[in-house]
């Protein structure tokens, strides 16, 4: 197959895989400290979780990330983001590990959840810059297989994580402190793989660097307006995030659903409930890797605008289908498809921001991306939290999200997005 020899190819270039092995421990350090927090948070027996509670969470860990968002792009597009790999996973090791000390210890739960907070906006930080460094390990005839590879194998990463998270809770007699630490070494290891690339081998070029952080934040609104600026001037960039952010939306939306399902719907014990949830994550992640697989074909023959327009037309027609019934089965076979149809949107999304920006902002454009991502999760979960009933069943946020998926189908048809 043309897939694999081209898979063969990308791996043979060794700063590309270098740059791959920090992505990847560094998210499979991400699947297992979500893996606590969600299990501290939601699946604690002393806890009872609500759609409310759930967005109050969310809103705490992602939305302070969108203050942060546009200040980290501006510094992504002058610091060496070697640099920001080594200093951003150390910083994260240290951080993970107050978190489990404040887990152990009897502290309001407004100071764990800052403490969970300063982890997450380090780690979107990362992530921006792992995208924007991308095309400086690979050339352009391969950057959607690289988009395809890099990104998905992280997600997968990180759902290995979840499952190793998941087996030290029960070695470690349920302890969310344990899985943290584990999470903790994990980000100091993504931090030393780092150091096998050369400093200045991921950009920004180097008359954009400016070392003085004084200087780059001076100059934040100034770089954030240009930024913007120069997405507005690509709208098949700007198209392609818009469409991104409400399938992101959806995704979120149905996310919540299904972990009230998980907890009080479908089964009668925490555990049992935690179990269901993460078969429901994993079979995700399965779609995410088959994305990964079929979307640099399906790129090749519809374009990154046609196939995105595939991935929500598939997606609205199939949602309620699976989704109305409200029954495990089905939904885990909607959890599959959606996995596909929106990593397979994601990555072609990634190949039109990447392929249109200039390197000199592609920082910026990656950090707006991110902070987009985190406003929709989380917007999505303030819809839920209205729109469920305490065991997740809801017709209506169904129909919604399906009608959603429909407009972006329906949005990019219209105007185009090549």
């Amino acid at each position: 197959m043309a897939v694999v020899g081209d898979l063969r190819i990308l791996l043979r270039l060794r700063d590309f895989r270098r740059l791959l092995a920090v992505r990847l421990i560094s998210q499979g350090a991400d699947g297992v400290y979500q893996l606590a927090l969600a299990t501290y948070v939601v699946f604690s027996p002393e806890k009872q979780a609500s759609p409310g509670a759930i967005a109050s969470a969310m809103a705490v860990l992602l939305l302070p990330y969108s203050l942060v968002g546009p200040f980290a792009g501006v510094l992504l597009d002058r610091w060496p983001r070697r640099q920001v790999f080594l200093y951003g996973n150390l910083l994260r090791a240290a951080l993970a590990s107050l978190t489990a000390v404040l887990m152990l210890s009897d502290v309001p739960d407004w100071l764990f959840y800052a403490s969970a907070l300063c982890v997450t906006a380090v780690n979107r930080f990362v992530l921006a810059g792992l995208s924007a460094a991308l095309p400086r390990v690979v050339d352009a005839d391969r950057l959607v297989l690289a988009n395809s590879l890099s990104p998905t194998a992280g997600t997968l990463a990180a759902t290995l994580g979840g499952g190793l998270a998941f087996v030290i809770r029960l070695v470690a007699s349920d302890s969310d402190a344990a899985v943290v630490l584990c999470g903790a070494a994990l980000y100091l290891c993504a931090a030393l793989a780092s150091l096998r690339m050369a400093r200045e081998l991921l950009g920004p070029d180097p008359d954009l660097v400016q070392p003085r952080l004084a200087t780059a934040l001076a100059g934040t609104a100034r770089g954030l307006r240009a930024g913007v600026r120069h997405l507005t001037q690509r709208p098949a960039a700007a198209r392609a995030l818009a469409a991104m952010t409400v399938l992101r939306f959806c995704y979120g939306a149905l996310t919540v659903m299904v972990l009230m399902l998980c907890r009080y719907a479908w089964t009668s014990t925490e555990a049992d409930g935690l179990a269901l949830l993460g078969l429901a994550v994993g079979i995700s992640g399965a779609g995410f890797f088959v994305a990964a697989v079929v979307t640099p074909a399906a790129v090749g023959r519809f374009g990154p605008g046609g196939w995105i327009v595939t991935c929500a037309a598939t997606a609205a027609l199939l949602e309620p289908a699976l989704g109305l019934p409200f029954e495990p089965a089905p939904l885990l076979v909607a959890a599959f498809l959606l996995g596909l149809t929106t990593q397979g949107a994601k990555i072609a999304t990634d190949t039109v921001v990447q392929s249109s920006v200039d390197d000199g902002f592609r920082g910026r454009v990656f950090s707006i991306y991110d902070v987009l991502f985190n406003v929709a999760f989380v917007g999505a979960a303030g819809v839920a939290a209205l729109m469920l009933p305490p065991d997740g069943r809801s017709v209506p946020l169904v129909l919604v999200v399906a009608l959603l998926y429909a407009a972006v189908a329906g949005g990019m048809t219209r105007f185009g997005a090549q």
